[in-house]
C-alpha cells in the first residue's frame, strides 16, 4: 500500500517561488492495484509520479510506500560522471544485492545492449542509450510497484519488443502506476485511475470512469 498524505509540491523559479502544482493531495494506493495517472498537459502527473517513486520530494506533506516501489523507469537515477557498469554496480548495492552482484551487473549489461559503452561515462551516452540503461536498471530488481511515465523503452525495433515483453511479465507479477496519453493503453494496464485536476486529484476505482473525468474537462 502506497500512502500519499497531504502532498504539496511548488518549485522554485528565476523569479522567486512558483505556483503550486499539486495542492493537498490525500491518496491510497492499493498494493496489487494498477493505476493511471490522467490529466491535461501541465495538471503535474509527472510530478506526483516522481514523488510516489522517491526521485523528488514534496514541499508538504508525504509519502509513506509500505512495499517495494521502482523508480520512474525511463527518468532519472543516473549520476552522469559514473559509466554504465558503475551506475549499475551503484544501484545493485543500495538495493542489497551484494551476494549476486556480478551476475545482476551481467543481467543489466545484457539487457540494455549497449556494447563497449556499458564501460564508458554515462555523460557521453544518447537520450536513447540512457533511456536504455535505466529500463535494464528496473528491469532487474523485482518490485511490488512499478512506475512508468510514458515511454517504456527506446532502440531498434528488436530491442522495444524485448522490453515490452519484460515490461509486460513484470506488470504481470507486480502492479503499476502509469502516465500515458494512449487510452487504450491506461485500459489495457490499469483498473483505476487518478483524475489530477487545478492541483487535486480525485481517485476513480474504474478506469473508465477517471478518462470520462478527463474527457468532459476539456470539452
Amino acid at each position: 500500500m502506497i500512502l500519499v498524505q497531504d502532498v504539496h509540491k511548488r518549485y522554485k523559479t528565476k523569479r522567486g517561488v512558483g505556483k503550486w502544482v499539486l495542492r493537498g493531495i490525500n491518496l491510497v494506493i492499493p498494493t496489487g492495484r494498477s493505476v493511471g495517472l490522467i490529466g491535461k498537459n501541465g495538471a503535474g502527473k509527472s510530478t506526483l509520479l516522481r514523488i510516489i517513486g522517491g526521485v523528488d520530494y514534496p514541499t508538504k506533506g508525504k509519502v509513506v510506500r509500505n512495499c517495494r516501489v521502482s523508480w520512474p523507469m525511463n527518468g532519472g537515477g543516473l549520476e552522469a560522471t559514473l559509466t554504465g557498469r558503475q551506475n549499475a554496480k551503484f544501484t545493485c548495492r543500495i538495493h542489497g544485492h551484494q551476494a549476486d552482484l556480478e551476475e545482476r551487473i551481467q543481467r543489466i549489461e545484457d539487457f540494455a545492449e549497449l556494447g563497449t559503452y556499458f564501460d564508458e561515462p554515462v555523460q557521453t551516452y544518447s537520450s536513447g542509450m540512457k533511456a536504455r540503461l535505466q529500463f535494464a536498471l528496473s528491469m532487474a530488481f523485482d518490485f511490488d510497484v512499478y512506475i512508468s511515465d510514458e515511454a517504456t523503452a527506446a532502440g531498434d525495433a528488436t530491442f522495444v519488443k524485448k522490453a515490452q515483453k519484460a515490461f509486460d511479465d513484470a506488470v504481470n507479477r507486480a502492479s503499476l502506476i502509469m502516465v500515458a496519453h494512449n487510452e487504450a493503453k491506461l485500459k489495457s494496464f490499469c483498473q483505476s485511475g487518478i483524475f489530477l485536476y487545478n492541483g487535486k486529484a480525485i481517485w476513480y476505482e474504474k478506469i473508465d470512469d477517471a478518462l470520462a473525468a478527463y474527457r468532459e474537462s476539456i470539452q
